[in-house]
């Protein structure tokens, strides 16, 4: 006897009109067809639903005729299933993922919660602590879908301007702007550098403007914007970067100078892969840079994002 299958309920050839009374697909269906795989028969499935037997075989039956599919094959002693049946349960289980992220995502906007925290940083915030604050903030809001977007040097207060961020972490140049709400976070350092075989490195003296305009200078720049292209921009020659990483590998490589935070030079200038490059009348800050988040001043921050502002506060100090 076949116990996993009752042998009333059969897969029909239905007219259109008798198509159409079945309904629609529901996520009912679904939620049965992933039991049965999950539990391993479809006994097993009833008695996890807390359903009659025949309850869950007319499902499945009924979501095969809806479909014009056979999901199990009929022939053994347990449900095993056919080669569409494989795919069809993994789309499955995404449809009743994305339902359950649908509900979260209602129940949390009921509760006040905004429906998504749209997050961009600049390229000079440090990682570790953010990662941290990150991790804390989906530990508790773990139904709050979350945006994240790295962005070159003023890419994250243009993504606050067009309103497809909530908070930027970010540099402000040359001054916290009127419509941005900042809260600063930590100061980075920099340092320009060279590698130990650029011409640059070889003067055996502090290089004058005109020779650094003689030489490529690797800067971080916004592909949506220019506002920023300009500060402490030297060099007539500029190879634009939007992450530092890159721009440290070719740095390395002896394609051009820049200044660096210090934190991500300390070991290549320890290993002699770098070298300080002082200038003469050196036009950037001599102070270190600060790293704001912030946020638009026209813009109310959810209560996951003011918890967030929070959290960053708190880590980075």
């Amino acid at each position: 006897m076949k116990l996993w299958y009752s042998p009333s309920v059969k897969p029909m050839n239905l007219t259109p009109t008798e198509f159409g009374k079945l309904g629609t697909l529901s996520l009912d269906q679904l939620r049965i067809l992933v039991t049965i795989v999950d539990a391993g028969s479809f006994s097993a499935a009833a008695r996890a639903l807390d359903r009659a037997q025949s309850a869950i075989s007319q499902a499945v039956a009924t979501l095969e005729n809806l479909q014009g599919i056979v999901l199990f094959d009929r022939d053994g002693y347990r449900p095993r299933l056919t080669d569409v049946g494989r795919v069809l349960v993994d789309q499955a289980r995404l449809v009743l993922e994305s339902a359950a992220r649908f509900e979260a995502v209602a129940a949390n906007s009921r509760n006040g919660l905004e429906p998504e925290l749209a997050i961009a940083i600049d390229p000079l915030v440090p990682t570790a602590p953010l990662i941290d604050s990150l991790r804390a903030l989906g530990d508790t809001f773990p139904a709050l879908p979350l945006r994240f977007s790295t962005e070159g040097l003023g890419g994250a207060v243009r993504r606050l301007r067009d309103g497809t961020a909530s908070v930027a972490l970010c540099v402000l140049l040359p001054t916290i702007p009127a419509d941005v709400v900042a809260y600063p976070l930590l100061r980075v350092g920099l340092k320009a550098v060279v590698a130990p075989n650029h011409p640059l490195a070889l003067l055996r003296r502090p290089a004058r403007r005109t020779d650094l305009e003689k030489h490529v200078q690797l800067v971080l720049s916004d592909t949506g914007a220019s506002s920023n292209e300009s500060y402490g921009v030297v060099s007539g020659r500029l190879w634009r970067f939007v992450d530092l990483a890159r721009r440290l590998d070719f740095l390395i490589a002896g394609f051009g100078w820049c200044r660096m935070p210090e934190h991500l030079v300390a070991a290549p200038l320890a290993a002699r892969k770098l070298v300080p490059l002082k200038i003469v009348d050196d036009p950037a800050p001599r102070d270190a840079l600060t790293i704001y988040a912030a946020h638009r001043r026209d813009h109310v921050v959810g209560p996951a994002g003011r918890w967030l502002l929070d959290k960053l506060q708190s880590q980075f100090a």
